[in-house]
């Protein structure tokens, strides 16, 4: 019979004395004193019975006192309304975990009991956990989502405008199957004329977000594309779960390139698909997303065609009835064309003599202010014999030879050059 955690039921016959077995009621019972345990020895049997009685179990509780250790292990306790039991995750088991352990949080363990002699207390060692009442699939999807979107990986003022008219467009996929063979298929349909690129990638199971990484990056760096599509067909959960990767969500936010999510079918919904700049409900409506259709392109320049030529010919009727009724209002003053250029060429005559004397009487002017400048100009004195005499230290005329003493220095100007003199004595 297996017994509730947290009650034990022990036998300990085998440890005891044998004089400590039964002695029948019509012997005298020896006079002997109690065992004593020491604390380690019956530590070291309570560590024993408990661990061997309860070496696989399933515990339901809600977490509290959750406490992530820097060694790497989680600590925390499961509880209900009457009792507590510690619970530990080591380092390498939980990075197994597809969800995050939250206070609150309604989890059922699998594990093993185990004392910790040193302490005396026991404690539940979990292997795996779920959700109570919700896969754990399911919550690591909500937690990621919910912690992104806070972060803003979401907001619509990241998301990046397709181009109208790529000229080469990224796949990320696997190499084989439907979905890379529906894209191919309806890209060449609609645009024959774009180049497409495929950046393989594994799509589900073990590795395959880090491939999806490698493969956007790759398009992005050095693909040269215009847009990306990234995606896989349909399937399960698990199947679509690579595109529920944090890994992959934060490249595709990084991309410089615009990306569209094409994951599942139109009710699947992944992390990879709030990220992306454009959400596809399939592999092929992705592809129709990121081209236009040339039949439409064509039939669309056809009909601007007809609409420019029937612009234009109403234009130009238009201008030609303009220009019929201009020619009707300017026949009757043609008569008067002579008399106006001959008005004209009398008017330039007058204007040329105008300006002619004008010019004369300034020219004049102008000779006669020139004329007593030069009558008041030093140099016209100089021109007489005269000379100017200046201290060359000071700069200044020479009026008085008083001003002057003995060995110094004069310039002395005349109309055409100068001389410097040294003063030698005065007279």
């Amino acid at each position: 019979m297996v017994t509730p955690v947290g009650q034990f039921s022990l036998d300990f016959t085998a440890s005891l004395p044998a004089s400590n077995a039964t002695i029948p009621a019509d012997q005298p019972v020896p006079s002997q004193a109690p065992h004593i345990w020491t604390v380690s020895a019956l530590t070291t049997q309570l560590k024993l019975a408990i661990e061997g009685a309860y070496p696989d179990v399933w515990v339901v509780g809600e977490v509290s006192n959750f406490r992530p250790h820097s060694s790497g292990h989680w600590f925390f306790r499961l509880k209900d309304e009457q009792s507590i039991i510690e619970a530990v995750v080591f380092r390498g088991v939980n990075q197994k975990f597809s969800f995050a352990i939250e206070n609150g949080m309604a989890l059922i363990c699998h594990g093993r009991l185990n004392l910790y002699p040193p302490q005396g207390k026991y404690s539940l060692l979990v292997d795996s956990a779920e959700p109570k009442g919700v896969g754990a699939l399911q919550l690591a999807f909500e937690q990621l989502k919910k912690r992104l979107s806070a972060e803003g990986l979401f907001d619509a003022r990241h998301k990046k405008p397709l181009p109208p008219f790529p000229r080469r467009v990224g796949i990320v996929t696997a190499a084989t199957g439907a979905a890379v063979q529906d894209m191919l298929k309806v890209l060449q349909r609609r645009f024959p004329a774009v180049a497409i690129r495929l950046a393989p990638a594994k799509v589900q199971g073990e590795g395959a977000a880090a491939t999806i990484v490698a493969a956007l990056e790759h398009l992005d760096h050095h693909g040269a594309c215009d847009v990306i599509i990234v995606g896989r067909g349909g399937g399960s959960v698990e199947d679509l779960w690579a595109f529920n990767e944090e890994v992959v969500a934060r490249a595709i936010f990084a991309c410089r390139t615009p990306v569209v999510s094409a994951v599942g079918h139109e009710i699947d919904f992944t992390i990879a698909d709030f990220v992306a700049d454009v959400r596809a409900p399939t592999p092929s409506a992705a592809a129709e997303v990121v081209v236009p259709d040339q039949q439409e392109l064509l039939l669309q320049v056809a009909e601007r065609r007809y609409q420019l030529n029937v612009s234009l010919r109403r234009w130009w009727e238009e201008r030609r009835n303009v220009l019929n009724d201009l020619h009707q209002r300017l026949r009757p003053p043609t008569a008067r064309f002579p008399d106006l250029l001959l008005q004209i060429a009398h008017g330039r005559e007058r204007l040329v003599q105008a300006v002619g004397t004008r010019w004369r009487e300034g020219e004049g002017r102008l000779r006669g202010l020139a004329g007593e400048l030069q009558h008041l100009s030093p140099l016209a004195v100089l021109a007489k014999g005269y000379a100017v005499v200046t201290d060359t230290v000071r700069g200044k005329a020479v009026r008085r030879a008083a001003d002057v003493a003995p060995g110094e220095q004069l310039h002395v100007r005349f109309a055409e050059g100068g001389l410097k003199v040294t003063v030698k004595e005065r007279v």
